[in-house]
Formats: C-alpha cells, sequence, structure tokens
C-alpha cells in the first residue's frame, strides 16, 4: 500500500460507516475499516484514536465555527440572536451532501450506551465553546452560560429533526425553526 493516500480520513469514515451498517458498530474492527478504505491499520489511527472518534471526527471544527460565527455576530445582536448566527454557520457541514452519512451516523449513535455518551461530552464541550463566544461578545454569567445550554437545545432539536427520515428540509431551516421555537416557549413561561 502506498505510504500516503488522498482523502484518507473520507475514506476510512466512510469506510468505516458501511462496515457498522452491514456488520454493526460492536463487531467492526479498525483494522477492517482501514482495509476497507485501501489503508493500513496505522493510516487510521493517524487520524482517529478509536473506532468511535470516527462518528465524532471534526468536533474541534465543528466548536471553532459555531464559535467564530457567535463572536462575528453584529454587535448589536442579543445573545439569542448570536447563537442564531451560529447554527446558520453550521449550514455549512450539516448540508445536503453530508445527508445520508449523518442519517446514518445518528441510528448507529443512538443504538449504543457509550456512543450516545460520547456524543452528551461532545455537546458539552461544544456548549463551553458558545458560552465562550458570549462572554467575549461581553455577555455575562450567568446570562453566557444559560444562552448556550439554550443554543445546545436548539440544535440538538434541529439536528434531530434534520437527520429524522422523514425530513425533507434544510438544516438551516429547522436550526431557525427550533430557535424561534425556543423564543416562543421562554416567552411563553415569562
Amino acid at each position: 500500500m502506498a505510504r500516503w493516500e488522498p482523502n484518507a480520513r473520507e475514506r476510512l469514515e466512510r469506510a468505516a460507516l458501511e462496515l457498522f451498517v452491514e456488520r454493526g458498530y460492536d463487531t467492526t474492527t479498525a483494522a477492517e475499516i482501514a482495509e476497507r478504505a485501501g489503508l493500513a491499520k496505522s493510516s487510521f489511527f493517524r487520524h482517529f484514536s478509536d473506532k468511535r472518534e470516527v462518528l465524532f471526527g471534526g468536533q474541534d471544527v465543528l466548536n471553532r465555527l459555531f464559535a467564530d460565527a457567535i463572536t462575528a455576530a453584529p454587535a448589536e445582536a442579543t445573545p439569542i440572536e448570536a447563537l442564531g448566527a451560529g447554527l446558520e454557520a453550521l449550514a455549512a457541514v450539516f448540508n445536503a451532501e453530508r445527508h445520508g452519512w449523518a442519517r446514518q451516523r445518528q441510528a448507529i449513535v443512538t443504538s449504543h450506551d457509550d456512543l450516545r455518551e460520547r456524543e452528551l461530552l461532545k455537546m458539552a464541550a461544544l456548549t463551553g465553546s458558545m458560552a465562550d463566544a458570549l462572554r467575549e461578545r461581553g455577555v455575562p454569567d450567568p446570562a453566557a452560560s444559560l444562552a448556550a445550554e439554550l443554543g445546545c437545545l436548539a440544535l440538538r432539536n434541529a439536528y434531530t429533526r434534520w437527520v429524522d427520515p422523514s425530513n425533507n428540509q434544510g438544516f438551516a431551516t429547522l436550526a431557525r425553526q427550533s430557535l424561534h421555537d425556543l423564543k416562543t416557549a421562554t416567552t411563553a413561561l415569562t
């Protein structure tokens, strides 16, 4: 096998998802994923620490994208509007090209306790990034932390709706709806 192959990370992700669907997550090994991708086992571990990370790769990029959009929102934007800018930015990642992959990934994640736990940890890190970005905008605590939690709820709701097999709407539309629903719900509570 060649020492370097283009798109190795993407090939590994695609191979892993295929194998997880065909054989099941629990019975698929990193070596099998690498073999399916046409790469050496060592190539797998250059890109991922373990097979779980194949399903959660890109978390740092996602955190940065969301946080950058929050901090770049207009100065007059409210914390919720800044979170809306972050949600809109995620539409670049949660796009039509990745939709089928995301649906399969979510089905695998929801069927395994350790993967659901990993997803919760990743969401907690994302919530922390949102809160930090809001603090950078001058939003004090506890408002920054509370708004970040609300942003996380809107994100989870939009993502869950987006990967639903019956859905035919884009992520950006669903994110706007989720944020609107959240604002409506919090207004009704006052």
